[in-house]
């Protein structure tokens, strides 16, 4: 802790000297911590008796992890490398520690960064967070300083965050977004740091609305498991980043490496209940009430303009799985006039330990047990479930006649959330309409689109893909009043270019409402939806895969089958096989190239095959997981038990043909408390 100190008032001192010129680059001196300072004998090093490692890499990790001692201004992730660094020569544990913080940095990708919490360039910590924001700010002043004829702008950036700590290493969201700020303001912009505990949407609202905003930053990892932080960027039009904007970001951040300055954040992260500050800051609470306002105006169906009998609403049950939610969702609630919803007890508050689910994501199978069972203690019909930083929805009601609750999928939702919205607003819409989805979900939504006249268009995963084409439909006078992914992620109305979680809870429920004021359930609803649009069925899942040349090796099998448009298993025909990977392939079209953009970093293989079926495949972008999207489209005269039945075998021998999930060591996921 001495060295540490001392080192510290060193790298002080320098900074000091240079921090009139925020633009220097400059190396850490090697002098500020040497060898001698720290007590390693090479020759008895683990690294040195590793066969597997030179000596020239084990030199290089001890070096950058001196080096970033040096830089990281947090006394208590600085001691612990350095501890490390003390303990190489008798500890392989902290050789191994230290390989994993210090071979590897976190890449910047178009949804920025997720990591856990922890010291080094491949955890979330302050000085991760101070380089990003330091590249990110070069990026945003070069960008707009080449299109604006050189005249310098007036540029603003929004910081959000949502409650993880890590209260050990002296890291949490909160303090991440001060950082953020700091830097900001140091790079000469302006920075709005929203107070409080807010949704994701929140800030690619706020992105939209503020005067001069061109860049959101959002301290969240989302349904990231506890121990986690993440930092997520919007850019000008509210949209998530898009290439090429990425890759220009991750070079700045290489090239400002070295602190500007002495950003002095060290307050401790306050507790889980800050809520309140929202209320006590005039800017924020004027954003969250134009966010409101703006749902108001544009997603309140006529109906409910009018007084609406209650008595007919179903009781409802609402968690934020430990996020932030409850109040957002509270005040939806209040600006749709719904009735009140019951608090999961033990499960609704922000809580970053997570304490009742391992994975806060409300999609994991059976991450939903614990909010459907207590409101089936308490008479509840519906559940509704935000994921910790409220951008998505999952939706589940109770089946009064077996006693078991019905877990809607994404698809579900996002097919009844596109139809409500079509049959509410296509009479007053003054623009034609348009509707769009990730080309991993359902066709449903293409179908309805066919049989009632709405366009509709897909795109490539991901809401960096969806928001771009909601902006670009709604340039071309479309009113885009619906987009959607899968992944329970649903875009309602043209109040953000983003999936918001928020919004879409009253946009349910007001369809929920309505349909128990006719005596139908919500389950009753998607089923009379199969039978006017066809019985689309969808069997979604993932295996985890945390070494990524399986993932590109399994894809390559893939493409050499698919390419080849033989059969599986000797039984299933494929007619058509696409592959949105670099050059990118298409059997459909003329010159055998692709309609969609292709990316050589997530591609996405489709077959599709002669009985309807037609599946995609592709690697997750932020988590070790392999996933699969596999949907049949039933064929006249077949109920849906049957095409259910025949779809559950298919899935099982792609599965096994494709992928060879036991040879590839891929593990099934599985729900752990």
């Amino acid at each position: 802790r001495t060295r540490a100190f001392v080192h510290s008032l060193l790298i002080r001192y320098i900074l000091r000297e240079i921090s009139q010129d925020q633009d220097s680059l400059f190396e850490p001196p090697s002098w500020c911590l040497t060898p001698n300072s720290i007590n390693t004998d090479l020759t008895q090093h683990p690294l040195h008796q590793n066969p597997s490692l030179k000596m020239e890499e084990h030199d290089s990790l001890l070096q950058q992890a001196r080096e970033w001692a040096g830089m990281d201004q947090n006394p208590n992730t600085s001691s612990h490398v350095l501890k490390l660094i003390d303990q190489c020569s008798s500890s392989s544990e902290s050789v191994s520690e230290l390989k994993t913080l210090f071979q590897k940095r976190l890449s910047f990708g178009t949804a920025g960064l997720r990591a856990p919490f922890r010291p080094g360039p491949n955890g979330m910590n302050d000085l991760t967070v101070i380089q990003t924001t330091q590249g990110l700010a070069k990026y945003i002043q070069k960008y707009h300083n080449n299109t604006n004829d050189g005249k310098k702008p007036s540029l603003r950036a929004v910081v959000g965050y949502d409650h993880r700590t890590h209260p050990s290493l002296s890291l949490s969201s909160r303090k991440f977004a001060k950082l953020a700020q700091a830097v900001f303001v140091k790079a000469g912009m302006e920075c709005t740091l929203l107070q409080g505990y807010h949704p994701t949407p929140l800030v690619s609202f706020a992105v939209q609305e503020l005067p001069g905003a061109v860049v959101g930053v959002m301290l969240t990892p989302s349904h990231n498991p506890r121990g986690d932080a993440g930092y997520k960027v919007f850019w000008m039009n509210g949209c998530q980043i898009n290439a090429p904007h990425d890759e220009g970001i991750q070079e700045c951040i290489l090239e400002n490496l070295v602190p500007w300055d002495l950003y002095n954040c060290d307050e401790e992260a306050k507790g889980p209940c800050e809520v309140s500050i929202v209320e006590e800051c005039v800017e924020t609470n004027r954003i969250a009430n134009c966010y409101f306002e703006r749902m108001s105006e544009i997603l309140i169906t006529d109906s409910f303009r009018d007084e609406y009998d209650i008595s007919f609403r179903p009781r409802c049950a609402y968690t934020s799985m430990h996020g932030v939610g409850l109040y957002w969702a509270k005040r939806s609630f209040e600006t749709f006039r719904l009735s009140r919803f019951v608090e999961v007890e033990g499960q609704v508050e922000p809580d970053p330990t997570f304490p009742t689910v391992a994975f806060p994501n409300p999609e994991e199978k059976g991450a939903m047990e614990f909010a459907t069972e207590f409101a089936g203690k308490n008479d509840c019909d519906i559940v509704f479930a935000n994921d910790p930083d409220a951008d998505r929805l999952a939706v589940a009601e109770l089946d009064r006649g077996t006693g078991k609750w019905v877990v809607f999928t994404g698809n579900q939702i996002g097919v009844m959330l596109g139809n409500y919205l079509w049959n509410s607003f296509e009479k007053r819409s003054e623009r034609p309409i348009a509707m769009c989805a990730s080309i991993v979900s359902s066709s449903m939504l293409s179908q309805i689109a066919k049989v009632e006249g709405f366009l509709y268009r897909e795109t490539l995963t991901g809401f960096k893909n969806i928001g771009a084409m909601n902006l670009k439909l709604r340039e071309q006078g479309y009113n885009v009043l619906f987009s959607y992914e899968e992944a329970i992620g649903f875009c309602c109305g043209e109040v953000i270019p983003d999936k918001d979680g928020i919004s879409a809870i009253s946009v349910f429920f007001q369809l929920a409402a309505k349909l128990y004021e006719q005596g139908k359930t919500v389950r009753e609803h998607m089923a009379q939806l199969y039978k006017i649009y066809g019985q689309f069925v969808s069997r979604n899942g993932y295996y985890y895969c945390p070494d990524a040349s399986i993932s590109f090796r399994i894809m390559d099998h893939i493409r050499k089958i698919g390419k080849s448009l033989g059969k599986v298993m000797n039984k299933y025909q494929i007619k058509s096989f696409r592959d949105l990977g670099e050059p990118g392939y298409d059997s459909q079209t003329r010159d055998k190239k692709p309609f969609l953009q292709t990316d050589a970093k997530s591609p996405i293989i489709t077959l599709r095959f002669d009985n309807g079926c037609v599946a995609h495949f592709r690697a997750s972008g932020t988590e070790p997981k392999f996933k699969y999207y596999i949907e049949m489209s039933g064929r006249l005269g077949l109920t849906r038990d049957q095409v259910e039945i025949e779809l559950e075998s298919m899935t099982k021998h792609i599965l096994e043909e494709l992928l060879h999930p036991a040879k590839n060591g891929l593990v099934k996921p599985r729900l752990q408390f």
